[in-house]
């Protein structure tokens, strides 16, 4: 697999984003949080979509003090919700917005890090059903509003260990191993009949509340914030990666 850097001097017009409606999963923390009020900034307006009302709360009144576009606020578990959650979901949106722009999948769980001999299959079950099975379920409902936009793109959220296996890494690294492929396939699916392109973005390590739980030992500081590293996730989004598709991206 052949992996890219998005670019490190990209620097995005203020209006890159401008009349475009966004869907960003796992929108009220962390990089999420910071891709949906960054998005915004640059003129998006967001679909913000979690689990937690009062997070997703935050960032709308954030976005709107900040005078960005008003914002949609979806609150739904992924750990949780069955197929027809994301019907409805979908009816939904096409009921209030034409087409949809663009879908951050952004969402995830870290689960267990132990052996796999010791792993539990809960823990394991619950990684696949947030990680796997609702990317599946979300972009196969919001599919047909994407393809309906004059160009669309949809980013999957990748890691390292799901480029390069590593120990003690279980359910997770499988379910980011599950996220390229998905991704490969939809691209190659998409890549002639549809403006819709698809990549993965492997954020690196970043001061999330995931990567403090994964890594207690690390000094957080020595890491990145989420709003630093948004110039990759902005040109994965704009119509400045317009006909890149299929790629997996490093943001750092």
């Amino acid at each position: 697999m052949e992996i890219l850097t998005a670019p490190a001097d990209y620097a995005p017009r203020a209006d890159l984003l401008t009349g475009k409606t966004i869907v960003v999963t796992g929108a009220g923390d962390g990089i999420g949080r910071a891709a949906a009020l960054s998005y915004a900034q640059h003129g998006a307006t967001i679909i913000l979509l979690g689990r937690t009302g009062h997070k997703l709360e935050a960032v709308y009144d954030e976005i709107e003090a900040a005078g960005g576009p008003r914002p949609g606020f979806i609150e739904l578990d992924l750990a949780t919700a069955a197929e027809e959650n994301y019907q409805t979901l979908s009816d939904n949106l096409a009921t209030e917005f034409p087409y949809l722009d663009g879908l951050l999948h952004n969402a995830g769980i870290l689960g267990d890090r132990r052996p796999i001999e010791s792993a539990g299959y809960a823990s394991w079950q619950q990684v696949m059903q947030v990680n796997v099975n609702a990317q599946f379920l979300l972009t196969r409902y919001l599919l047909p509003q994407l393809q309906g936009a004059p160009a669309a793109s949809i980013v999957f959220t990748s890691s390292g260990v799901g480029r390069t296996g590593r120990a003690y890494w279980g359910a997770y690294a499988a379910s980011k191993f599950a996220t390229e492929g998905f991704m490969q396939v939809l691209a190659s699916e998409l890549e002639n009949t549809s403006k819709v392109r698809v990549n993965s973005l492997n954020p690196g390590a970043t001061n999330t509340s995931m990567r403090r739980t994964a890594y207690p030992a690390e000094t957080p500081t020595d890491n990145p914030a989420p709003q630093d590293i948004m110039p990759a996730y902005l040109f994965l989004m704009g119509d400045d990666s317009a006909g890149i598709t299929g790629m997996a991206f490093d943001a750092q």
